[in-house]
Parts: C-alpha cells; sequence; structure tokens
C-alpha cells in the first residue's frame, strides 16, 4: 500500500486555486461521451431511434444499415482558440482542445427498409425513423420431394 498521496500537475493546482471554474473548463465545450445515449422506440410499421449527440455538426454525423445492424459514428473537431484572439491584441492564457470520434450499434429484432430510412438533426438531438421491412409479397414455399 502506498502511504503517499498521489498528487496532480502543481501547476494545475495553483490555477485551480487561484481562479476555479475559469482555468478548469475547457474554452471551447465539452468532449463527447464515451457511449451515445439512445432511446430506442418501436411501432407496428417502424422503429424510432433519439441519439444525443451535442455540440456535433451534422455533416460529422453518420449512420450505416446493414439489414437490421445500425451504426452510428460521429466526430468532433473544436476550432483553434488561437485564432480567436489573433489580430485583436488578446493573449492565449489556456487552450483546450478535443478532437475525437464515438461510436455505436445496435441491432434490431426485424431488418430495416433502407430506402425509407430518415432521419432529423436537432438541437444536438438525432432522429431516425427505421420502417419495418415488409416480407415480400407472394412469398413462395419450397415443396420437398
Amino acid at each position: 500500500m502506498n502511504r503517499f498521496p498521489i498528487r496532480s500537475n502543481l501547476f494545475d493546482d495553483l490555477f485551480r486555486d487561484a481562479a476555479p471554474g475559469f482555468f478548469v473548463r475547457p474554452l471551447h465545450g465539452d468532449a463527447l461521451p464515451e457511449r451515445i445515449r439512445l432511446d430506442v422506440k418501436e411501432s407496428e410499421q417502424a422503429y424510432t431511434v433519439l441519439a444525443e449527440l451535442p455540440g456535433v455538426a451534422k455533416d460529422d454525423i453518420h449512420v450505416d444499415i446493414d439489414g437490421s445492424l445500425v451504426t452510428l459514428r460521429a466526430e468532433v473537431k473544436q476550432h483553434d482558440a488561437q485564432r480567436d484572439g489573433e489580430g485583436r491584441g488578446e493573449r492565449l492564457v489556456r487552450s483546450e482542445r478535443y478532437y475525437g470520434s464515438v461510436a455505436r450499434s445496435i441491432q434490431l429484432p426485424v431488418d430495416v427498409d433502407e430506402a425509407e430510412a430518415s432521419a432529423k438533426y436537432d438541437n444536438g438531438v438525432l432522429t431516425l425513423n427505421l420502417p419495418k421491412r415488409r416480407a415480400p409479397v407472394g412469398q413462395k414455399r419450397v415443396r420437398i420431394d
């Protein structure tokens, strides 16, 4: 057992004690969560998936459908804080940027009709409407001799 207390970086402790709040929080938002939080609802015709993706640009969200497997991927690219103050006589004191990605796959009980699937992104929430694939009309039963 270690009897010595574990210390974090002394420089960080100095700023945390001197000005809590300003130096501790990232200047450009929070990083993505480790896992995308989902709500999945089912009706007779379709599945509705609500996924929380705060701070992600619509163009950085990707949805792939392969039968009954639905995969969500998102990337966060926060802009450069040094350029925010350029040309205005400001000095960068601290900058924390985040670049990362997160993905999640869900297996639905029924195949999804990819052609009819739709998505909407609003206020950090992605809403997927995933219609169930209907059985082909005129399904044929094979006779065994």
